[in-house]
């Protein structure tokens, strides 16, 4: 059975850091790109950041430079550093992975809340 459990979600304060972790199980993690994406209420699912299984990153705009993804295949987990929160980085984030060619197979996490306040 694959699971995508994430965690490090909480309340910050504007300018604050979060580091959440999603830890993989049920799947050969080092042939999986991953992804974060994130969700506010009312509006849609967008991608925040991804990094594919030989480590080569993407970030939306509104992130660049603020967020860093990283991953350690040894323990099957994927990593979301976010720095310098703004309130308009509140959702719930989601852990996303995706089996890179010629594999096949996606899978989503539960979510974690994140909260900055002004």
């Amino acid at each position: 059975q694959v699971q995508l459990v994430e965690s490090g979600g909480g309340l910050v304060q504007a300018g604050g850091s979060l580091r959440l972790s999603c830890v993989a199980s049920g799947i050969i993690f080092r042939i999986y790109d991953m992804a974060w994406y994130r969700q506010a209420p009312g509006k849609q699912r967008d991608m925040v950041a991804v990094i594919t299984r030989s480590g080569s990153t993407n970030y939306a705009d509104s992130v660049k430079g603020r967020f860093t993804i990283s991953r350690d295949n040894g323990k099957n987990t994927v990593y979301l550093e976010m720095n310098s929160l703004k309130p308009e980085d509140t959702a719930v984030y989601y852990c996303y992975a995706r089996a890179a060619a010629p594999y096949t197979g996606d899978y989503w996490g539960q979510g974690t809340q994140v909260t900055v306040s002004s």
